[in-house]
């Protein structure tokens, strides 16, 4: 198939969605087919064998546009709704691929054109807009509504996660093939070194627990130094490491840690490149992803699980949708409930080496690469076979 790819984000930078992106287009290319991707004007470009890459004109004032809504990325829409315009003049695509609102951009080119297209669920559109600006609440009914045509319109969902594949069955989704998050770890090249205790100060008697990631508040990471708080209240003798956040946010969780009095055991290392991802996380005994808000399950799980250490997360549907107690640790949401589970794993070697190899084996049979692009098939397979139906 020629597959218009509809990307309203960054592309490619070290982030969920673009990184989600990239090994979609890798996989339809590899599938044989031709994808044009239509994106913004921020990122680094991919190579692969079928991939084009078209991006929009900076809009002025923009530079990188931020996670979520806001006037920016509207900005950033409206060139992109006019770049898939003049594509779709020009390569006449079998189908659009479309991503968070771009689907909205898709379901105008299927009323007015007649193009088919896949929506493709990395989120709940309706979840983030009340999430991240609460004054909305009241307008809920309206965005699930909205997000409603957007599935039903498509001739398949791709929802990234079983909470988001349940919205798109509930709002009538046609077609569904969820395409879980995956690890890229080269899991066999990783060896500890201690680099990360020698750089950080840490003496090597002390549990080294490591978060990577955006510092967005849903990422949880003031759970995370609360529950590092009391767990050294309680005695633990623990570190964390936190890479990832603007400066204002690290500054910020700096700020938090010196008000704990545990501001010499948070550690914050700044963004960390996604190709060397593998190299800081083996350096930790505990990986933690202490997410409080949201309904997909965060992409960082699965390369944690696969280096084979104990991985510590929220007892939240985000986590426990997919995670269950066999393969990481799952607790509360609160600082005295976290700091207890930070501390019980930190005086249990055993159970973290338990935890770590039975999580190692859950990430390699079910989210690594050769698995996203089965499920890449099989979902464009029902989309071919439902397109001849309707031809």
């Amino acid at each position: 198939m020629r597959i218009l790819v509809l990307a309203p984000h960054p592309f490619y930078i070290d982030r969920g969605t673009p990184i989600d992106v990239d090994i979609l287009v890798r996989a339809l290319c590899e599938l044989g087919h031709e994808v044009h991707l239509a994106t913004l004007h921020a990122g680094e470009d991919r190579h692969y064998d079928g991939l084009t890459i078209h991006r929009i004109e900076e809009p002025k004032g923009v530079g990188m546009p931020k996670p979520g809504f806001s006037g920016a990325k509207l900005k950033c829409d409206v060139k992109l709704f006019a770049l898939a315009k003049r594509l779709i003049r020009e390569i006449k695509p079998d189908v659009i691929h479309a991503g968070e609102e771009a689907v909205f951009m898709a379901r105008w080119f299927k009323m007015t054109q007649g193009i088919p297209y896949v929506y493709d669920m990395d989120s709940s559109i309706a979840q983030q807009m009340v999430e991240q600006i609460g004054a909305l609440r009241f307008l809920s009914p309206i965005f699930h509504a909205m997000e409603g045509i957007g599935v039903k319109g498509a001739v398949a969902c791709a929802p990234v996660c079983h909470a988001l594949a349940d919205v798109a069955k509930k709002q009538g989704a046609k077609r569904s093939v969820t395409l879980h998050d995956i690890s890229q770890l080269e899991v066999e090249a990783l060896e500890p070194t201690g680099w990360l205790r020698e750089r950080c100060g840490i003496g090597e008697s002390s549990t080294l627990i490591v978060y990577c990631g955006n510092l967005q508040e849903y990422q949880g990471v003031g759970l995370l130094i609360e529950g590092m708080a009391e767990a050294i209240k309680g005695g633990a003798d623990v570190d964390a490491v936190i890479a990832g956040g603007e400066p204002a946010q690290i500054q910020n969780c700096k700020e938090q840690a010196r008000k704990l009095g545990i501001e010499d055991r948070i550690h914050l290392i700044g963004r960390w490149p996604a190709d060397k991802l593998g190299e800081l996380l083996i350096e930790g005994d505990i990986l933690t992803a202490p997410r409080i808000k949201g309904v997909n399950t965060p992409q960082k799980v699965f390369p944690y699980l696969h280096t084979g250490r104990a991985v510590l997360v929220t007892d939240l549907p985000t986590h426990s949708q997919i995670l269950t107690p066999e393969v990481c640790r799952l607790a509360p949401a609160d600082p005295v409930g976290f700091g207890s589970a930070i501390a019980d794993l930190a005086s249990d070697r055993e159970k973290c080496e338990t935890l770590g190899q039975a999580g190692r084996k859950f990430a390699e049979a079910q989210h690594t690469y050769p698995a996203h692009r089965r499920r890449v098939r099989e979902l464009y397979a029902e989309v071919s076979a439902a397109l001849d139906l309707n031809n």
